[in-house]
């Protein structure tokens, strides 16, 4: 076994399970891009937005939706990429990579101060294409829509993606031990389905959303099926 942090560590299929993330998120991005499917979830573990350039940490080894991203650039062409994450924790490593990148659009909901301790208002990039708007302890579904109506989705539909990726985190829910928000999952299928709405005016519909945290296991299954079956129908 190999430590990287307190939180991170590799066992021997450990590499093995961390390709496969890589892989099924490449293989949702090609499917897409292609108009195979139009949305794609991808439910793999680990999970990968605290994942630096160079640096594995909080649970995470490759960052699954900034490889997804440059992916979606080499391989089909995207000029514009827009993520979305709303795990209760910051992903720091998604920031990290696309901070001097004006052609990936990075948003953030999450709680602070918590892990990693990023996602203040005010780091917003070199080119203004970060996006951070954190709630405190104790906030729920009216304060995650006000963030998100107000702060984020008017500058993803300003940016007009050619294809929007989720970092989708589940423990924003209110059982998760890991963190203090109230998420349910009427939260997710809400914000799930205003991600639609700006991916047929924008992106062709084109969307692809990766796992990344949920540590109570029955509101993940809960909210991640909210989430799947609003992709699948709407709301």
């Amino acid at each position: 076994m190999r430590q990287f942090d307190a939180d991170t560590a590799m066992m021997p299929k450990t590499l093995e399970a961390a390709l496969y993330a890589v892989g099924g998120a490449v293989q949702a991005v090609d499917e897409v891009m292609r108009g195979d499917v139009e949305n794609a979830f991808v439910a793999v573990r680990p999970p990968g937005h605290h994942a630096e350039r160079a640096t594995a940490m909080g649970f995470c080894f490759f960052n699954n939706v900034a490889i997804a991203a440059r992916h979606a650039q080499a391989a089909h062409g995207a000029e514009r990429v827009a993520i979305l994450d709303f795990d209760v924790h910051h992903g720091n490593g998604t920031q990290d990579i696309f901070w001097s990148d004006p052609t990936v659009l990075y948003a953030s909901t999450h709680e602070m101060p918590l892990y990693p301790g990023t996602g203040a208002r005010e780091e917003t990039g070199e080119h203004g294409t970060i996006v951070n708007a954190p709630l405190r302890a104790g906030d729920g579904g009216e304060e995650f829509k006000a963030a998100l109506e107000t702060v984020i989705l008017p500058k993803m539909a300003a940016f007009r993606p050619d294809l929007i990726l989720v970092s989708a985190g589940f423990d924003a829910h209110r059982r998760d031990p890991l963190a203090n928000l109230n998420l349910l999952e009427s939260d997710f299928a809400w914000v799930t389905a205003r991600l639609m709405e700006i991916a047929d005016q924008c992106a062709k519909g084109r969307l692809v959303s990766l796992l990344e945290g949920g540590y109570d296991l029955d509101a993940l299954s809960r909210s991640a099926a909210a989430h799947i079956l609003t992709l699948m129908h709407g709301l």
